[in-house]
């Protein structure tokens, strides 16, 4: 039935239908919070020069935090989508395979030894965390007897992600930081601002495009490396393009809200459902999937237990560990 619908259902009726769910939600998010504001409000602040107490904040508070939401869903979940494709590994996340857990690493160490850093340098540190503690986990789970596999991978990136979180803990506790380095990785949009987006959007916005541009070949590959190379496809080069894209998703995403897990496991495996195993499809959809739940989360937070908040990580764990279980429990077939 799944498949039939997959074929029988323009991509592009698809594709609209997940746009309208994503701009009222983005609306909803911005309406629903301690302060309640009116629609009208929303779209007064959106489209009108309109000045007033709760337009201001819709602008300055709620308006970037909920596009710096939908941008980090819309990363986490492409670079999920990129990295089960280019592994073939229907577990894997950037929270769950060390990426996140590395640039946090890097962020606490930036924090000490670079205070003076600005937000673009912590922001390069965190691409650089997120590259070693991805080399670290594949060199790990490559480096097994009887070689690679998904589960050795997961298990490695466990241990590293457990690792790289207990240095960046340790650094926070002997240099009295720990403030300053939980500020960024408990999980959060609190303080987001036009300045953090003007410098995180544009490598977000580049790396989907990028993905978007490679989808074809991405497809390939997650199907079989040697009809890869039977087509001509330079395999080689594909890999380090799309792994540098994962790391600037991841990168952003950490700089922007700290560490995160599962939505870019959740939203690649319900995304295929609906549009099949090709990638052309899959990393359009799983970006507005991405942050539709990330809109989701950060609206929970904010209104649950209003007026104090909820931390986001901690919601999308919840919606997001039962999912992993699952799909664990199922040999990784659950959603495919």
């Amino acid at each position: 039935m799944k498949k039939h619908l997959q074929r029988t259902t323009p991509f592009i009726f698809k594709l609209i239908i997940i746009l309208l769910v994503f701009i009222g939600m983005f609306i909803a998010s911005i309406a629903f919070g301690a302060a309640d504001i009116s629609i009208h409000d929303v779209w007064n602040a959106l489209f009108s020069t309109t000045s007033g107490s709760d337009i201001s904040i819709i602008r300055e508070i709620r308006l970037p935090r909920e596009v710096g939401a939908a941008f980090v869903g819309a990363a986490l979940a492409v670079a999920g989508a990129i990295m089960q494709g280019m592994t073939r590994n229907p577990l894997a996340d950037p929270g769950l395979l060390g990426l996140t857990s590395g640039a946090n690493a890097a962020l606490a160490i930036t924090i000490v030894f670079i205070p003076t850093a600005n937000y673009f340098g912590t922001m390069i540190a965190c691409f650089i965390g997120a590259a070693i503690g991805a080399l670290m986990v594949f060199f790990i789970g490559t480096s097994a007897r009887n070689g690679f596999s998904p589960f050795k991978i997961v298990l490695a990136g466990a241990a590293v992600s457990a690792f790289l979180q207990a240095i960046a803990e340790g650094i926070g506790i002997y240099f009295k930081v720990s403030k300053d380095v939980s500020m960024w990785t408990a999980g959060g949009l609190i303080g987001t601002n036009w300045g953090h987006l003007q410098l995180v959007i544009p490598f977000i916005t580049l790396s989907i495009l990028i993905s978007m541009m490679l989808s074809r070949q991405l497809t390939i590959l997650s199907l079989n490396e040697e009809v890869a190379v039977g087509l001509g496809q330079r395999i080689v080069l594909i890999k380090a393009v799309l792994f540098i894209m994962i790391i600037l998703l991841a990168g952003s995403t950490v700089a922007l809200v700290g560490n995160m897990t599962f939505i870019g496991l959740m939203v690649p495996h319900i995304i295929r459902t609906i549009v099949g195993t090709d990638y052309r499809y899959i990393i359009p959809m799983s970006a507005f999937a991405g942050g539709i739940l990330m809109l989701i989360a950060d609206t929970l937070g904010r209104t649950i237990n209003a007026p104090w908040e909820t931390p986001v990580a901690a919601i999308v764990s919840i919606m997001g560990l039962p999912f992993f279980l699952l799909i664990v429990r199922r040999g990784g077939k659950a959603f495919i």
